[in-house]
């Protein structure tokens, strides 16, 4: 009976944390469509296109997104040493 509790803990922790990631991504980007519109004013360009805003907002979300996964392959267990630390999320 403990296996089946686990993964059902398992399956509900996968679903809050998917559904939390998607709210703080989507609060992310209306935040960024807000930047890039106000950038834009200040700058100087007074009619911009929405779906340019939209563009140039999905970017940087998606570019801020990427930039964290990391690009090399994690140490094992006994290959990592102390000092140093990982790349990516931590």
């Amino acid at each position: 009976m403990s296996r089946i509790m686990r993964v059902l803990s398992g399956l509900l922790q996968t679903v809050v944390t998917f559904a939390v990631l998607i709210i703080l991504g989507t609060l992310a980007f209306y935040v960024t469509v807000f930047v890039v519109s106000t950038g834009a004013g200040l700058a100087g360009y007074e009619n911009v296109s929405g779906d340019f805003v939209v563009l140039s907002a999905a970017l940087l979300v998606v570019a801020a997104l990427l930039g964290g996964i990391p690009l090399s392959a994690a140490p094992q267990r006994g290959d990592e040493d102390d000092r140093e630390p990982n790349a990516g999320f931590e």
